[in-house]
């Protein structure tokens, strides 16, 4: 089996192949550009590693890997628009370098450009993959809005919160995994089975980032610390924090909460001190590795040699074991 850093190179490569239209410009640029932004290729990686895991045809693989990055990299697109954000992997990001309608238009142009890498599958295989694509796509866009609702709800639960990040995050990593597998001939059990192994995966994974916000090292996270406890983003943390707080940790919650004036390393420390109180972080942790364990009793029920099961094992490790 070719080992992660390789598939994350042939992606790499086939990426920079892509090849838009010239005209209009201010269409097809921002395309070429966003995707010029880099990043770990890691969803397109997914679905050759599970086409290579049943000894698939990786050349065959490309094109629908390449649909899954160019999906992922127009909901980004939308997504920085919807938050506003200057910034994408450091860089300007497509409606602040041109203006939010080409950053519209141009994320609705890859969209249809996803479908048409998508449709290069063997044509057998055509319904089967659509069908996963279509429903992972729209996943995507469901658990977009419940996050976006949840910025003005007072009352989500701990429920809505893991569904929504199902949704938005995992659903993705499970329909990248489920369609390399069904390219790679893979039974539609196993790939089902494949599919529940990446979307706990990424449930678990989302969990660690919101663990890794509030206490990660921000030299090796990569991140800001704290920056979803400034920002008052209902996490896992702040959810079990708002559930577990007795009369007066709620109170000094609510205070942090609704203050519009404040310093955000006073802040920051505040809440922290609140959490640790309620032993937030180990139930965090708890939760996290539930998932985790769901994910790899999927994988066990994969009919895959041993050696290709722990190549995946190998690999969830890795992802979830990022330096504090």
């Amino acid at each position: 089996m070719k080992t992660l850093q390789e598939l994350q190179t042939i992606i790499a490569k086939s990426v920079e192949k892509l090849n838009f239209p010239t005209e209009p410009a201010q269409l097809y640029e921002p395309i070429t550009y966003i995707m010029s932004l880099g990043g770990k290729r890691m969803r397109p990686a997914l679905l050759l590693m599970a086409c290579d895991l049943f000894n698939g045809d990786l050349e065959a693989a490309i094109p629908p890997a390449l649909a899954i990055e160019v999906f992922h990299n127009f909901t980004l697109m939308h997504d920085d628009i919807m938050d506003n954000a200057p910034l994408r992997r450091g860089k300007a990001t497509v409606h602040s370098k041109w203006n939010q309608n080409v950053g519209i238009l141009s994320g609705d142009v890859m969209l249809v450009e996803a479908y048409k890498l998508m449709m290069r599958v063997p044509e057998h295989l055509l319904a089967a993959t659509l069908q996963v694509f279509n429903q992972t796509a729209v996943g995507v866009c469901e658990g977009q809005q419940f996050d976006m609702d949840f910025e003005t709800r007072t009352n989500v639960t701990i429920d809505e919160y893991l569904n929504m990040i199902r949704l938005k995050t995992a659903v993705l990593l499970g329909g990248a995994l489920k369609i390399g597998a069904l390219l790679g001939g893979a039974s539609s059990q196993d790939a089902a089975y494949l599919y529940g192994f990446g979307e706990n995966l990424g449930i678990a994974f989302q969990l660690q980032d919101d663990i890794l916000d509030v206490y990660g090292d921000p030299d090796k996270f990569g991140k800001q610390v704290g920056g979803d406890i400034i920002s008052n983003k209902k996490t896992f943390l702040l959810l079990k924090a708002t559930e577990l707080a007795d009369q007066n940790n709620l109170k000094d919650l609510n205070y942090w909460l609704h203050l519009t004036e404040f310093d955000n390393t006073e802040k920051v420390l505040a809440i922290t001190r609140i959490y640790n109180q309620l032993d937030i972080r180990t139930r965090a942790e708890l939760k996290m590795q539930e998932f985790a364990d769901t994910a790899f009793n999927s994988l066990e029920k994969v009919a895959i040699p041993e050696a290709n099961k722990q190549y995946l094992r190998n690999f969830a490790d890795g992802l979830l074991v990022r330096e504090h």
